[in-house]
């Protein structure tokens, strides 16, 4: 069974991850099938100035045409960065008709982070099975006005994360309260300001996402800045 990202009338192959919800800019491509990579720039107040120079750079010897799909961190981070990088995914999935599927910043670094998590791809029972995931991951991200961006999500071998508290800003207070009152045993990540190293995570989600089948529309992809409830998130 090929699991490369294509179908059966598409020559495309490749998906392409961008992640500029921080202050480094993340970007990372892959067939899947032994030719991926991924790098990332510390760029700071420079990523509107920069970001499609080093797109355009990143993706040779590709070329916009072997995309199958586009995955991009969504958020929780930067207002600025974060709104620019939906823009730049959103414009080139609805010109290349190609899907683009939205990653939380937090579920990425969760999946990056528990070591187990690293070759779950590959893994097979009985490996995969037995209790040898980790714990219940919790992640906390500073926001705006003294609050946290908070979220809870446990791994999945076969979805990728489940999400079981979504990604929420709330104050210290209450999230430790939720904390305190959580019925499984966590492992605590607190989550920095430079995450572009994450962008490799923003690509295997999604690729998780399309092996099942999901297609989501452009205009489907929505950013997550947590001041307000975003419709269907």
């Amino acid at each position: 069974m090929n699991s490369n990202p294509q179908d059966g009338t598409s020559v495309k192959k490749y998906g392409l991850a961008l992640h500029t919800a921080s202050r480094e800019l993340g970007l990372a491509i892959s067939n899947f099938g032994g030719d991926s990579r991924c790098q990332t720039w510390n760029l700071d107040r420079d990523l509107a100035t920069h970001l499609h120079q080093y797109l355009v750079e990143f993706i040779q010897p590709q070329t916009w045409a072997d995309l199958a799909f586009i995955a991009v961190a969504k958020g929780p981070g930067g207002f600025t960065g974060t709104r620019m990088g939906m823009v730049t995914a959103r414009t080139l999935a609805q010109q290349l008709d190609i899907p683009v599927f939205a990653v939380s910043t937090l579920a990425a670094v969760a999946w990056a982070e528990p070591p187990l998590t690293k070759g779950l791809l590959e893994l097979e029972p009985p490996l995969a099975k037995g209790g040898l995931l980790r714990e219940d991951i919790a992640l906390q991200m500073p926001a705006q006005r003294g609050q946290l961006f908070g979220a809870v999500y446990s791994v999945n071998k076969d979805s990728g994360l489940t999400e079981l508290f979504p990604d929420t800003v709330m104050t210290p207070e209450s999230w430790q309260e939720k904390l305190d009152n959580w019925g499984n045993s966590y492992q605590l990540i607190e989550v920095g300001s430079e995450l572009g190293w994450s962008v490799s995570s923003v690509l295997e989600l999604a690729y998780l996402e399309w092996k099942m089948g999901s297609r989501p529309d452009w205009s489907d992809a929505l950013p997550f800045y947590g001041q307000h409830p975003v419709k269907g998130h």
